[in-house]
């Protein structure tokens, strides 16, 4: 029964990954519809494997013995995911360490850290609170008006708590990148997360100021922000990607609101768990 139960959750994950396809429309349905599609399949392996870890190796459900080939299906799944999440914070925690290696300085009035590299870079580093980093390159380029702006963009990030949550995110990449589309879907994230930060900053500076910033940072930019805890004004800037950001700042930029998602959905992936009740 326990075979038949991580059969039945892998083919759901993968069959579901699959259907996935970009969509149009405003930021909110982009948001809940790749959130879902994102989550939904990881949560509902993650869910199996506890219901078989809770079961143990021994016992019955209903005419099905269960098998110790369950349990340590689940026990090993387990421990890979919590082994891949120490592993993920130690790098990000070397990545805020770095960054505090370099000088504070006060610009706009905000503390910074200062970069000493002539590459064009700004970024949120760190995990719930994190510090704001900006090259020398990039402060010597732009004039007052435009770094106003890349500072907006950032606050935004803070704001939403972006590394944050997409460092938890990047753990859900990471554990399920055999799924398909996690590369894609991953992406799709990423440009709804900074075009969400292009609207906060836009609704406090000039979007043309902006959309200027952007395009340097990018068109100069030699670093790269692949961290497992930042999040910099170049993110998701590629191609198709990098224009929808620009049409997003030259059109009337509406509010975004917060990450208002509804859970209602994803309570069938908790399903796995009522075996636990069958379990004898």
């Amino acid at each position: 029964m326990h075979f038949l139960m991580i059969i039945v959750a892998l083919t759901v994950a993968y069959c579901l990954r699959s259907q996935w396809t970009l969509i149009s429309g405003n930021w909110s349905q982009r948001w809940q519809y790749t959130i879902f599609f994102f989550l939904f399949p990881p949560l509902i392996i993650l869910t199996t494997a506890i219901a078989l870890l809770c079961m143990g190796s021994q016992g019955q459900m209903g005419y099905w013995h269960t098998s110790r080939f369950g349990y340590l299906f689940a026990l090993a799944s387990l421990c890979a995911a919590l082994f891949l999440f120490i592993f993920l914070l130690l790098q990000g925690w070397k990545s805020i360490q770095a960054a505090c290696r370099n000088p504070q300085v006060n610009i706009g009035g905000q503390k910074v850290r200062l970069l000493g590299i002539d590459s064009l870079f700004a970024g949120q580093i760190g995990f719930w609170k994190p510090q704001l980093v900006v090259s020398k390159g990039l402060i010597d380029s732009f004039s007052p008006e435009h770094l106003e702006t890349v500072l907006a963009h950032e606050e935004g990030h803070y704001h939403y708590r972006d590394t944050f949550w997409f460092f938890c995110l990047g753990w859900v990449r990471s554990c399920t990148c055999w799924l398909p589309n996690t590369k894609a879907l991953w992406e799709e994230l990423l440009v709804l997360r900074e075009l969400r930060a292009d609207a906060y900053a836009a609704l406090r500076v000039d979007p043309l100021l902006l959309a200027e910033s952007l395009l340097m940072v990018v068109s100069n930019c030699s670093l790269s922000s692949e961290k497992s805890c930042c999040a910099a004004l170049a993110d998701a800037a590629e191609g198709d990607r990098l224009e929808q950001r620009i049409d997003a700042l030259l059109s009337q930029p509406s509010v975004i609101l917060e990450n208002n998602i509804s859970w209602n959905p994803f309570a069938f992936a908790f399903l796995p768990l009522v075996t636990v009740l069958f379990h004898t």
